[in-house]
């Protein structure tokens, strides 16, 4: 009977500690997102073939407060990305109403940060994008909601982010945005994309910025 009871014994250790040997090797890691990864449409031309090394460009924002917004805001914190514009009555009121779910998720984690950019800059000024953000429950500490220079933001949105279609004439700098939600680690790299109205995507989202807390 003792040695069967020590047989036993040896098969439940086993069992265990090879769950807690698969569970460590099968734990999640998010892929690095480089320009070749995206639907060439979101991509400036430059940049479609580039398959590595790449990360997000240095940026100068005006924020609902009208305070200059840099990457300096953004050292070593992991944070989310959106294109958008105040007058959007279709996806950004979901889109923003999700992004607030997400900052509430974080709300006492100061490595977490939201970063949203309008792409109708010449209409979204400041007292504009102060009021949306009143209306929306941004909390300033933990959420930038910016406008800026047009070009500028343009070439963000198609050098960087890849968030946003070009349309109509080049020269004026006229796209559309898309749904998506951009997450970028501390070393500026793109670590995931997700559809910023879908309820699983903000699930997928939120537990992916836990793994790169981790």
């Amino acid at each position: 009977m003792n040695s069967k009871k020590r047989y036993l014994g040896y098969i439940v250790l086993y069992i265990f500690f090879g769950n807690v040997s698969c569970n460590t090797n099968t734990q999640k890691v998010l892929p690095i997102y480089n320009p070749a990864d995206f639907k060439s449409e979101l991509v400036d031309k430059s940049l479609r073939n580039k398959n590595s090394n790449h990360t997000v460009s240095d940026f100068k924002l005006i924020n609902q407060n009208g305070q200059i917004i840099t990457q300096d805001n953004y050292k070593n914190k992991i944070y989310v990305t959106d294109f958008f514009f105040t007058s959007c009555a279709t996806i950004c009121p979901i889109m923003t109403d999700n992004m607030a779910k997400i900052q509430k998720e974080f709300l006492n984690n100061d490595d977490i940060m939201f970063l949203s950019l309008s792409v109708t800059p010449e209409i979204d000024s400041v007292s504009v994008l102060r009021n949306y953000a009143n209306q929306k429950g941004v909390i300033d500490k933990k959420w930038n909601v910016t406008t800026g220079e047009k070009k500028h933001i343009y070439n963000l949105a198609r050098q960087s982010y890849f968030a946003v279609v070009e349309q109509g004439d080049g020269d004026l700098q006229d796209f559309i945005h898309t749904p998506n939600f951009i997450l970028i680690d501390k070393d500026k790299q793109i670590r995931g994309i997700y559809d910023g109205t879908n309820v699983d995507d903000i699930k997928r989202i939120i537990e992916d910025i836990y793994v790169l807390e981790n």
